[in-house]
């Protein structure tokens, strides 16, 4: 055995020594709720079988889910929902891990605003499972800035934690600051399309090096829940005039659609 391979094994062996110790002091808890399960950060059944993960049939470009097989629009990429269709994004693939909905917010809501950070390890082995192509094409992964009052206010950026868990999944480097956020934005749900890019315009800039980082490169943009893609379009847009190669986006969870989804 070489020193380096006795180097790993021993560095494995603490490892599990260590986190047998973990278990034996606090026992492994389901990340949503008190039941016990058998390792650190892991779901109960009943709290895993209520995660909705986006699957085929979904927009072979902004990953948002179909209710059914042939709700999309025809096109050499695949099923297109309507607003691809109509205006393809900046981007040239978006995909998401898990639906936006009352089971993955019991994981998202307590990351993104309660100081639950060690979600992101979770949310990411996800996220990498969704975006494994994706993944294994970038050059580069940065995340979704947030402004620097509300970094101020939540003391980290969520999207930068998921960026940095998968930039170490992928074995890929990882930029944090590429992207800055320099105007606070309201919540863009309630807004059409024309008035969530004049919201978005010029709310971001490209860092001082970020010229010489993604030049001619893939960058793969993280964040944590993707809703119409106006933010994923407006950093895309930028990234590419910055002299990207390529930009694709990978989210922790996507909101449906409501206009595609089934009448109940």
């Amino acid at each position: 055995m070489t020193p380096g391979s006795a180097a790993t094994v021993a560095t494995a062996w603490l490892a599990r020594l260590g986190g047998g110790l973990l278990d034996a002091v606090l026992p492994p808890h389901c990340l949503t709720c008190e039941a016990e399960v058998d390792r650190q950060g892991a779901l109960c059944a009943a709290c895993f079988g209520q995660l909705s993960f986006v699957t085929a049939p979904m927009c072979a470009r902004c990953g948002v889910p179909f209710p059914h097989d042939g709700t999309g629009q025809p096109s050499a990429e695949g099923g297109l929902c309507p607003r691809c269709h109509a205006q393809p994004p900046p981007y040239a693939m978006a995909r998401a891990a898990l639906r936006y909905d009352a089971g993955s917010q019991r994981l998202i809501l307590p990351f993104k605003h309660g100081d639950r950070t060690e979600l992101a390890g979770p949310l990411a082995r996800h996220m990498a499972r969704a975006g494994a192509a994706l993944l294994s094409r970038a050059d580069v992964l940065a995340p979704v800035p947030l402004h620097w009052l509300r970094l101020l206010s939540r003391r980290y950026n969520q999207a930068a934690l998921l960026s940095g868990r998968l930039a170490r999944i992928a074995g890929k480097p990882h930029v944090p600051d590429l992207l800055r956020r320099t105007r606070r934005t309201p919540p863009l749900g309630d807004m059409g399309a024309a008035e969530r890019a004049a919201t978005l315009a010029d709310a971001f800039s490209l860092s001082r090096r970020a010229a010489a980082r993604i030049a001619g490169r893939r960058v793969l943009l993280v964040d944590d829940v993707m809703t119409s893609g106006a933010t994923a379009e407006a950093c895309a847009r930028l990234l590419l005039a910055g002299g990207a190669a390529a930009v694709e986006v990978l989210a922790a969870a996507r909101v449906p659609d409501p206009r595609l989804e089934s009448p109940r």
